[in-house]
């Protein structure tokens, strides 16, 4: 009686206090959904002048943190990386969630959720924004499939139904082809969203060519730096999780340098603009630059989320330190977060004038609470499911190979024990 006492767990440890409070944040974002589907965008704080607002953000942001599957698996499948595979599996689970989150905020965005199928069914091949839809639901289908032998290895699935799970792991064998489909789909949608806002002449902010070039650097390097992330806090955190610290340390090194010619691109982007006056984007730099942007940019993006990850990453003995490098990766990640906030916001708040001789004029946006409070609601979905993942479908482990792989559907297709 005492020594099952003893072995008993407590109700309210770390872990239950984490999906508690994920719990309750779930659902207060269910709860600001259902009141956004039944009143309409009008309870948000978002304007014809400001369209694109937080949950924009929060998409923008979750698709370019998911932009390690396509990259990793890439470096993988295509170019005989094989000894990355492990992280790349960690990458493919990570995508499937952050293109699932960014669904859910379009979802709430679009203002008539119902017609969420009309770009499959009235197809506008003109619009950039139909071109990123499509691929955004075929290549969130392409994860799927990725996943599926991440799904196969769940002991539950295995022990009550071996055959599907043996059929599940069996995709693991188109995994080549899937990497080619992927890195196509999402290189084509990750570059033309910053093309989608490139193309827009009524916001001279916005109306340059190379927002392409910036939106998948971005993205590749937040992926990455989001995926390394979470695999060193995995194992830090929990048991089920083990990490290769040479595999991390090898794609961190990647990164550092990946990280300068971001720097390039993007102080290139926004500096060049003073070049001489041009209306609409000199003000779009000012608020950016000494205006409300400014610790964004200044700060938040180019100080913490370039130069000190690129020196502590570039620097062998801080990118050989786990916690200097854990501290590089996250700062990466908030910078991409934070780029992707100035971008859209600093376009929308700079006003053109309709008429001639005009000022330019500016416009505010604050979130309201709903807004905040569905977003939350959609980064505790994100976590809950990364956090479910480490615990029963072992996508942080290093060990998970091909060979692992092969064991693991032997092991499925062999018939239950009566």
């Amino acid at each position: 009686m005492e020594h099952n006492l003893r072995l008993k767990k407590p109700v309210f440890g770390p872990l239950g206090i984490w999906l508690g409070l994920m719990g309750v944040l779930l659902l207060g974002g269910l709860a600001a959904g259902v009141m956004v589907f039944w009143k309409g965008l009008g309870i948000t704080n978002l304007t014809d002048l400001v369209p694109w607002g937080l949950w924009i953000t929060l998409d923008l942001s979750a698709i370019s943190l998911s932009a390690g599957a396509f990259s990793l698996c890439a470096g993988v499948y295509l170019f005989g990386l094989k000894r990355f595979q492990p992280v790349a599996r960690t990458a493919t689970f990570v995508g499937l969630i952050g293109y699932t989150m960014a669904m859910l905020a379009l979802v709430l965005d679009i203002g008539r959720p119902d017609r969420f199928w009309h770009a499959m069914v009235y197809w506008n091949t003109h619009s950039l924004l139909w071109e990123v839809t499509m691929c955004v639901m075929l290549y969130l289908t392409v994860l799927v499939l990725e996943s599926m032998p991440i799904f196969a290895s769940w002991d539950w699935l295995r022990k009550h139904f071996p055959r599907l799970a043996s059929k599940m792991e069996h995709v693991h064998h188109y995994a080549p082809v899937l990497a080619i489909i992927g890195l196509g789909l999402s290189s084509l949608h990750q570059s033309s969203l910053g093309a989608t806002y490139g193309v827009i002449k009524a916001r001279p902010f916005w109306f340059k060519p190379e927002m392409s070039v910036l939106f998948m650097l971005s993205a590749i390097v937040g992926g990455i730096a989001l995926t390394l992330f979470l695999s060193m806090l995995s194992a830090r955190l929990s048991s089920k999780a083990r990490v290769n610290d040479g595999l991390i340390e090898k794609l961190s090194s990647f990164l550092a340098y990946l990280l300068i010619g971001y720097f390039y691109f993007r102080a290139w982007d926004a500096f060049s603009v003073t070049y001489t006056y041009d209306m609409g984007r000199t003000e779009g730099l000012h608020m950016m630059t000494v205006g409300p942007f400014s610790f964004n940019f200044w700060i938040l993006e180019m100080l913490l989320g370039i130069l000190v990850p690129m020196i502590l990453l570039l620097w062998g003995r801080t990118r050989r330190h786990a916690f200097w490098r854990m501290v590089a990766l996250l700062l990466v990640a908030i910078g991409v977060v934070a780029y992707r906030w100035d971008i859209n916001l600093s376009g929308l708040l700079v006003v053109m004038p309709y008429l001639p001789n005009a000022a330019v004029e500016y416009t505010s946006y604050t979130p309201a609470l709903v807004e905040w409070v569905a977003a939350l609601g959609i980064l505790a979905y994100g976590m809950t499911a990364f956090t479910l993942g480490v615990l029963y479908l072992r996508v942080v482990d290093h060990r998970m190979t091909s060979e692992v792989h092969e064991s693991v559907n032997l092991a499925a297709s062999e018939p239950a024990p009566a």
